[in-house]
């Protein structure tokens, strides 16, 4: 029987993480595992705890969003540690890419007895950031902004503070000037973002890559061009279903080695967690990660 590390981030939906916790645990106590729960004073704690919680051999179970499931995940990135996720975030954009259910008692099941399964992950270098793992994906642009602006909201939850995030985003951006280098080879862009994808989904659910799969190898790079602010707005719109693909504004790469260059100080983000500012490089790392799925 499976042993589980629960590690909880507070702050992640308020109380939803530890409630979303007291759902499954009950499940899986029922069911003869052991389990234990950790709480994280910060992301560079979560790691810890799930580094340790891994070499000891335990099921190390992410509670929250994407954020802490990003840095749980690196932390495990290359390790033969076990990651479960509880999604309980505004986000759980990760969670949704791999069709975790939402219901405990069938989350619980996943947790129990599904085999794991190895996805990609992805590697971010940077001055700032010399190296760290994520899961989803890393953008560059006015979806970083907008994501900052909704990590800074009060008011509004879930996917209310995305989309207030975004306006506000949008109405002060103006076009970037980036050079997108994938696999050696140049790509110049001027437009609102650069999005590199292992997830298809970003920003509370929007379909940012249809095409992306988190066991390729490989990272979907999303390019949108400059456009006027209302077909913008129609394509954020699209962005719930994937359908801004389509449009002739939207240029799609793929690659395993993607750096972001830009003329001017353009924000970059990483599941909802990391941020500072271009030049950034990102790297697949091919099946690096054991989820249970």
């Amino acid at each position: 029987m499976r042993q589980f590390t629960a590690i909880v981030n507070p702050t992640a939906g308020g109380s939803a993480s530890a409630a979303a916790l007291l759902q499954v645990a009950r499940q899986l106590r029922e069911a003869g595992a052991g389990l234990e729960t950790e709480y994280s004073r910060s992301l560079d704690h979560a790691r810890e705890l799930a580094r340790d919680a891994g070499r000891r051999g335990r099921v190390v179970l992410a509670v929250g969003g994407d954020g802490i499931a990003g840095g749980i995940g690196g932390a495990l990135s290359g390790t033969d540690a076990l990651l479960g996720l509880v999604p309980a975030g505004r986000g759980n954009d990760f969670a949704r890419a791999l069709n975790l259910p939402a219901d405990p008692t069938a989350l619980a099941q996943v947790l129990l007895h599904h085999e794991p399964r190895n996805v990609d992950t992805i590697e971010v270098e940077s001055a700032v950031h010399h190296r760290t793992v994520v899961l989803g994906s890393v953008y560059a642009g006015v979806d970083a902004l907008a994501n900052r602006h909704a990590n800074n909201a009060t008011l509004l939850r879930g996917a209310a503070s995305y989309y207030a995030g975004g306006l506000r985003a949008v109405t002060t951006w103006r076009a970037a000037r980036y050079r997108v280098t994938v696999d050696g080879v140049d790509h110049p862009h001027t437009g609102y973002t650069v999005v590199a994808a292992n997830s298809g989904y970003y920003g509370s659910g929007r379909l940012i890559a249809p095409e992306a799969r988190v066991d390729d190898g490989l990272l979907d790079v999303v390019m949108i061009r400059e456009a006027p602010r209302r077909l913008f707005f129609a394509l954020m719109n699209d962005l719930k279903t994937g359908a801004h693909v389509h449009r002739p504004q939207v240029s799609i790469l793929r690659g395993r080695e993607i750096r972001i260059e830009a003329d001017r100080e353009v924000p970059y983000g990483a599941d909802g967690e990391v941020e500072a500012i271009l030049p950034v490089t990102v790297r697949v790392l091919p099946g690096a990660l054991r989820v249970l799925c």
